[in-house]
């Protein structure tokens, strides 16, 4: 699936207040979904050594469609494009890698 079908079908889904005029709903609700992300990792390494079992690797999965959904309606609520975001960003990250910055903090690299 590309981006562009990927956030068209998304947006069906999208049933929270005044959608198409709230990028602060997805904002709040992208944070929430990368914290269950980064909560599930943090346990491997506390409970299972670091090891990831394919049942965790499955609700990653899962968790990570959550974070996409998010993304995608913040995207739509600011009118971009999930693939002209994909680009820029991949485009970023060339110039910064041709530039020998692509290690570093902030994004004026």
């Amino acid at each position: 699936m590309d981006f562009h079908t990927y956030q068209e079908r998304s947006r069906a889904t999208a049933c929270y207040p005044d959608a198409g005029a709230n990028p602060i709903y997805p904002t709040l609700g992208l944070c929430g979904e990368a914290g269950e992300v980064a909560d599930k990792v943090k346990k491997v390494l506390r409970d299972q050594g670091g090891e990831f079992s394919a049942e965790l690797i499955a609700a990653l999965q899962l968790e990570l469609g959550d974070v996409l959904w998010y993304v995608a309606q913040l995207a739509t609520e600011l009118g971009l494009e999930l693939d002209q975001v994909a680009q820029a960003n991949l485009d970023k990250l060339a110039s910064r890698s041709a530039r020998n910055v692509i290690s570093g903090s902030g994004d004026s690299r």
